[in-house]
């Protein structure tokens, strides 16, 4: 038996999060999507992470997101939560300018803190991307 609740949902509307908002809500959830270019083509790949302060960071093994990280280009981060029962929801997206962690101090007060991926073999570094650029919206009832 299926259930069409779409007749019983009202409108919805858009609202723009502010970086405050976007920041509280990425920390809320536990999984993202680390957004790059591999072979010239746009690739996301679904990634645990932590954010620290407006960093992002996650663990990585060797890769285009490890390389694209050692070459310090532009990646984008983006998160959500859905409710497409009563059509509700949330994005944020985070831009910014990768980096491998590679100060021992920073990785030893990181170590305890990092998720552990869920693909063994994957922890061996750590990519920090940078909210340098930070948006969100969410869509709710009007």
């Amino acid at each position: 038996m299926s259930v069409s609740i779409s007749a019983s949902v009202g409108p919805s509307r858009l609202l723009e999060l502010d970086r405050g908002e976007c920041l509280r809500r990425l920390a809320g959830v536990a999984v993202g999507r680390v957004v790059f270019t591999e072979a010239a083509m746009p690739a996301a790949h679904p990634v645990n992470f932590l954010l620290e302060g407006e960093e992002i960071l996650f663990r990585s093994g060797p890769g285009s997101v490890l390389s694209a990280a050692g070459r310090g280009d532009v990646l984008a981060f983006q998160a959500d939560h859905i409710d497409p029962a009563v059509r509700t929801g949330w994005s944020v997206l985070a831009v910014g300018r990768a980096y491998e962690v590679t100060d021992i101090a920073r990785l030893a007060h990181l170590e305890a803190r990092l998720p552990t991926p869920w693909v063994p073999g994957r922890a061996g570094h750590t990519v920090a991307v940078p909210a340098q650029r930070l948006t969100g919206r969410l869509i709710g009832p009007a």
